[in-house]
């Protein structure tokens, strides 16, 4: 059967490319060190994509190296070959695989790696990011915005309160720099941001909100680990925003039209 050019691994490809400027500078920063981690990344997803290809005839996806990237990028330094794979484990199989795969998960895998590392390996220091790594996300962004697999109302939803709580001074340069890169790779997430165009709008609100929030109330997190709490949360968060956007939708149609 002919699906058509747009399915899941379509998307997952342009995903990877639009992340593609992000991994250059990251790789360009960190040398030898980013290819043993990401190389540590991709055994550890692929071995879990293959046990679930043969176990359950479940086809592994693209978006595989996609998480694979982020957690290479995002995860806390130092932090071993035992607890990353143990923590990679964990989120690729309890956020993406008993569900389906990916296109049927309801939290991004990277963002249930980081956060069990987060919470489980709390004495870890997290990546600190150069400021062109940073700047790197801007183009990822605009990819994804023009091939339109990453929902631009969140991308501006964050970046507008975003840019308001810099000029206010509640946000620091390092938070910045982390909540852009993980607002790129962790929150644009099609599939597990929110579907409404309201509830869009408010997911990236909720997360840069919660950025703010975590930034000048939680003493002595580092900005990645603000930026993944915040992530982890506003996609927790995303049916329920769906769901008041849809119930305002209908309120307004009943003021509009009448109950009937």
């Amino acid at each position: 059967m002919i699906r058509g050019l747009w399915n899941r691994e379509t998307v997952a490809a342009i995903l990877l490319a639009a992340y593609l400027p992000i991994a250059l500078i990251w790789v360009g920063h960190e040398g030898k060190e980013a290819f043993s981690r990401l190389g540590l990344s991709l055994l550890v997803v692929a071995i879990w994509h293959l046990v679930f290809m043969l176990a359950r005839a479940q086809p592994p996806s693209l978006y595989g190296l996609a998480t694979a990237l982020a957690v290479a990028i995002l995860a806390p330094e130092e932090i071993g070959v035992f607890r990353m794979a143990l923590a990679l484990s964990f989120g690729v199989v309890m956020g993406e695989l008993v569900f389906g795969g990916w296109g049927r998960n309801v939290v991004n895998p990277a963002t249930v790696t980081l956060s069990f590392l987060g919470f489980g390996f709390p004495s870890f220091e997290w990546p600190v990011f150069d400021l062109p790594v940073a700047w790197a996300a801007i183009p990822a962004a605009l990819i994804g915005i023009a091939t339109g697999t990453m929902p631009v109302s969140v991308l501006m939803g964050a970046g507008i309160l975003g840019a308001g709580a810099v000029a206010a001074g509640y946000l620091s340069e390092p938070v910045v720099v982390a909540s852009a890169i993980v607002l790129v790779l962790l929150v644009a997430d099609p599939v597990t941001s929110a579907s409404t165009s309201l509830g869009r709008w408010l997911n990236g609100v909720v997360f840069a909100a919660l950025v703010v929030l975590f930034a000048n109330g939680w003493a002595g997190a580092a900005g990645v680990q603000i930026a993944v709490a915040a992530a982890f949360l506003s996609s927790l968060s995303a049916p329920l925003l769906d769901e008041a956007a849809l119930s305002v939708w209908v309120a307004q149609r009943r003021k509009r039209h009448g109950r009937s």
